[in-house]
C-alpha cells in the first residue's frame, strides 16, 4: 500500500472512531427570550446523553499496530525518533479551553487546606473573616440563594474575601484562587448585593474571556439570584444582536471584552459610567488572548472610578498577570489562596518492563484483573495510540472515555463531565488533560508512553503534571510507567534522577506483587 493511501486510511479510521465515541453526546444551542427589556436572545448550551456506546474495533485491521511497530523498530535499531515521536501529534490546549474544562469538573468545592494570604489591604479597613453566611447580614433572598447553591458555610477564599467585597463603602480587590474554591460565587454575591432591581439599566458588569466561560458565570448568577424575581441578566457576546439605537435595561451584563466594548462605546446600548460593580474574571486567560487586555483597559477607563467597585480574579499569580491587575484595578486589596502544589510525596511510583505495545496492553489488563481501581487516567503520546488502546480496553469490557485534541471544547467538556460523574471509569487521553484537570476519585495514573519534549528528551514537567492527577487533596495515589526498550528506560531514569525519587520495578505477571501496591 502506498504511503499516501495508508496515511489516509489511518486518518479516516481515527476520525470515524472519535465520531462514534462521542455520538451519544448531543450538544445543542437553544435560544430563549431574555426577561429584560433589551429584546435580544439568550443562549443556552445543553449536553444530553443518549445511549452508551463503544467504538467499534476491527481486530483484523492492523493500522494502529503498524504505526506503532514502526516507532518501536526505530527504537530497537537505534534510529532517531521521528518529529511526531518527539512532540506527539496534539495541539496545545488554549488557556481558555483548559479553564473551561477545569470549571466543568468543579460542581462542588475542593477541600483546600491552605490559608488565604492577604498581601495588601486598605489600612482604613480592619481585616476580619467570617465562618457563616449569616454573619454577612445578607438580604434574605440572597442568603437563600447562597444556600440554594449548596454552600453551607463559606469556603477559605469566601471567608476572607466576602467581608471586603460586601463592605460599605465598597472596596476594590485583586484575588488569586484556583478553580473549585468558591471565588465565582463570591464575586456573584457581591454583584447581586449592589444591584437595585428598581433601576432598569446595567449596574454590574462581568467580563470573561470566552462565550462559554461567560455562560458558566451567568448560570451561577441565575441560581444565586433566583429569588430576586425582578432581576434581569444579559450576555454581551458575539452573535447577540441588538437594533441600532436600542437601550439595554437588564441589571447585570456578562460578556466578552470585544462585544462589551462595542455595546458600551461604539453603539452606546448602555452607559458604562453607571456601572457600580466591575468584575474581570480569568485575568490570566485574558492576557493570553490577543486583544482582550487592551479592550478591558478601554472599558475600565470609561467607568466612574469614584462610584464603581472593581474586582479582578486570576487562577495564577505570574508577574505579567499582577502588572495587568494593578494597572486595571487601582488601590486594591490583594488576597491569595496558595495553590495546592503538585507533589510526588504521596504518590507511589512504579515501572513495568514491556517488549512492545501489545505487552503494555496485557500488563494493564493484568493490573485491572488483580486490584480494584476506582478511576484511572492513562496518558498516551499520540492520539493514534490513545484510540488503539481505547478500542482494546473497551473490548475487555471496561467503561472507557477517550479524550484527544480532535474533539472541540464542548465535546471535551461532555467527556470530562461523564468521567467526573463516574459513567466511565477509565479516561484514555493525550497531554490535553495533563495540566490542571482534577477528579478526586482518580487513584491510578498510567504513563502508557514515557513523556518526552519536542527534542526527544525526558519531559519532567509533563511527568509531574500527569501523575499529579492522582494523589490530589492529601490523598494517596499510584503512578505506573510502561517501559518498552532501552530508550524509554533511559528517559525514565532521567526523570527519576530529576525528582530524586526511586521508581520501583513492578512485575505485571506477579499477582502478589501487584496486590501489594494497593495496600
Amino acid at each position: 500500500m502506498a504511503d499516501d493511501d495508508w496515511a489516509k486510511q489511518v486518518e479516516d479510521q481515527e476520525r470515524g472512531q472519535l465520531e462514534n465515541k462521542v455520538k451519544d453526546m448531543k450538544i445543542t444551542v437553544t435560544k430563549s427570550k431574555d426577561e429584560g427589556g433589551g429584546g435580544g436572545d439568550a443562549r443556552e448550551v445543553k449536553v444530553t446523553e443518549t445511549t452508551a456506546s463503544k467504538v467499534p474495533w476491527n481486530e483484523n485491521d492492523g493500522g494502529w499496530n503498524d504505526a506503532e511497530d514502526a516507532s518501536k523498530s526505530n527504537e530497537a535499531s537505534g534510529a532517531s525518533p521521528s518529529k511526531e515521536d518527539k512532540a506527539g501529534d496534539e495541539p496545545e490546549t488554549s488557556k481558555a479551553d483548559a479553564s473551561l474544562m477545569k470549571k466543568a469538573l468543579r460542581d462542588k468545592l475542593v477541600n483546600i487546606k491552605h490559608e488565604v494570604e492577604v498581601l495588601r489591604k486598605d489600612p482604613n479597613s480592619p481585616l476580619y473573616s467570617v465562618k457563616s453566611f449569616e454573619e454577612l447580614h445578607l438580604r434574605p433572598e440572597l442568603l437563600n440563594g447562597v444556600y440554594g447553591l449548596g454552600f453551607n458555610s463559606p469556603s477559605k477564599i469566601q471567608e476572607t474575601a466576602l467581608p471586603m467585597l460586601l463592605a460599605d463603602p465598597p472596596k476594590n480587590m485583586i484575588a488569586q484562587s484556583q478553580s473549585g474554591t468558591g471565588k465565582t460565587a463570591a464575586f456573584v454575591l457581591a454583584m447581586l448585593s449592589r444591584v437595585d432591581t428598581d433601576k432598569h439599566y446595567p449596574q454590574a458588569l462581568c467580563l470573561a474571556p470566552t462565550y462559554e466561560l461567560a455562560l458558566q458565570i451567568g448560570e451561577v448568577v441565575q441560581k444565586m439570584g433566583a429569588r430576586m424575581t425582578e432581576l434581569s441578566i444579559r450576555y454581551a457576546v458575539k452573535g447577540e444582536k441588538l437594533a441600532r439605537g436600542q437601550k439595554i435595561y437588564d441589571h447585570i451584563l456578562i460578556g466578552t471584552p470585544g462585544t462589551t466594548l462595542d455595546w458600551g462605546l461604539k453603539f452606546r446600548f448602555f452607559d458604562l459610567s453607571k456601572i457600580r460593580v466591575f468584575v474581570l474574571d480569568e485575568a490570566d486567560v485574558m492576557i493570553a488572548t490577543q486583544g482582550h487586555q487592551d479592550q478591558s483597559m478601554r472599558i475600565k477607563i470609561k467607568l466612574n472610578k469614584d462610584d464603581c467597585q472593581m474586582m479582578l480574579f486570576s487562577a495564577t499569580y505570574e508577574e505579567n498577570v499582577m502588572k495587568f491587575a494593578e494597572k486595571i484595578i487601582p488601590d486594591a486589596s490583594i488576597i491569595r489562596l496558595r495553590r495546592e502544589e503538585e507533589s510526588l510525596a504521596n504518590i507511589k511510583q512504579y515501572y513495568i518492563d514491556c517488549r512492545n505495545q501489545q505487552d503494555k496492553f496485557e500488563a494493564l489488563c493484568n493490573i485491572y484483573g488483580t486490584i480494584s481501581i476506582g478511576q484511572a487516567m492513562i496518558f498516551c503520546h499520540t492520539k493514534r495510540t490513545a484510540a488503539w488502546l481505547a478500542e482494546k480496553m473497551s473490548i475487555e469490557g471496561h467503561a472507557v472515555a477517550l479524550l484527544t485534541g480532535e474533539l472541540d471544547v464542548s465535546q471535551r467538556v461532555a467527556v470530562l463531565g461523564r468521567f467526573r460523574d463516574g459513567k466511565e471509569k477509565l479516561l484514555i487521553t493525550t497531554n490535553v488533560t495533563a495540566r490542571g484537570i482534577d477528579v478526586e476519585s482518580v487513584t491510578v495514573v498510567v504513563n502508557f508512553d514515557v513523556p518526552v519534549d519536542v527534542h526527544g528528551n525526558a519531559d519532567c514537567e509533563t511527568y509531574l503534571h500527569r501523575i499529579g492527577r492522582t494523589g490530589r487533596f492529601g490523598k494517596s495515589g499510584i503512578a505506573i510507567n510502561m517501559v518498552d526498550g532501552p530508550r524509554s528506560m533511559s528517559l525514565l531514569r532521567k526523570i527519576e534522577e530529576h525528582f530524586g525519587r526511586k521508581i520501583g520495578r513492578l512485575r505485571a505477571d506477579d499477582a502478589e506483587e501487584i496486590e501489594k501496591i494497593a495496600e
